[in-house]
């Protein structure tokens, strides 16, 4: 009779055993991230004066571009970067027309310059939706440039994708991916390390799964 006992009891944590590490499997799986980086030599000091230009939308999605340009605001000023200036509104892209992209982005740069500016930031966005399916989980990609004006070369560049869990908001998705990629531009002694530490373990801590009750609600 113990050793019947013994048996289905070992049998059951087997079978718990299992579906720990199938849910642990699906976690990965869902939640991951795919990153490539050119190392920035050099890096950018508080004195450096610093621009964020628009962020192209290659997606069908309305506004990405806009969204992906406050999360990446708010990216460089979190690591130490507060000197950054914003390009005027009437260079966005983001028009109810199809504008050049090219040509916004020569003005953009066009208005850097007579700013006096040394570094820019640009790049684009081609994925921000929700996966069409069951779970529906929600995709972001986004490319990154740093131009140094002054030599006219691009000095650092990065670019990536990332999805997260079925219950996880776009944006959270994309504010993590923006984080990875934006942390190997390297920024001179601003009293921003503390910032800068906090901004790499969020970026590289692990995702949870919200329960149902605390589910963001998904703005697409």
């Amino acid at each position: 009779m113990n050793t019947w006992v013994f048996s289905v009891v070992s049998r059951c944590l087997q079978l718990i055993g299992l579906a720990v590490g199938a849910a642990l499997f699906g976690a990965l799986v869902v939640a991951c991230a795919v990153v490539q980086t050119a190392g920035m030599q050099g890096s950018i000091g508080p004195q450096d004066s610093i621009a964020l230009l628009p962020i192209t939308n290659l997606t069908d999605v309305p506004q990405a571009g806009l969204r992906a340009e406050s999360i990446t605001e708010a990216t460089l000023r979190a690591r130490g970067l507060r000197q950054l200036q914003i390009y005027p509104p009437q260079l966005s892209t983001e028009t109810l027309f199809e504008p050049s992209e090219r040509k916004a982005q020569l003005e953009a740069e066009k208005w850097a310059k007579a700013q006096g500016i040394r570094f820019v930031v640009y790049g684009s966005v081609d994925e921000w939706r929700y996966k069409i399916g069951v779970d529906g989980e929600p995709a972001v990609g986004l490319v990154y440039h740093l131009k140094d004006l002054q030599s006219g070369q691009v000095v650092f560049s990065a670019s990536g994708g990332r999805t997260g869990y079925s219950r996880e908001a776009l944006s959270a998705v994309a504010q993590k991916l923006a984080v990875q990629l934006l942390q190997g531009v390297a920024v001179g002694q601003s009293g921003a390390s503390g910032s800068a530490s906090l901004l790499q373990a969020a970026a590289s801590a692990p995702a949870s799964a919200p329960s149902a009750a605390s589910a963001p609600a998904r703005t697409r």
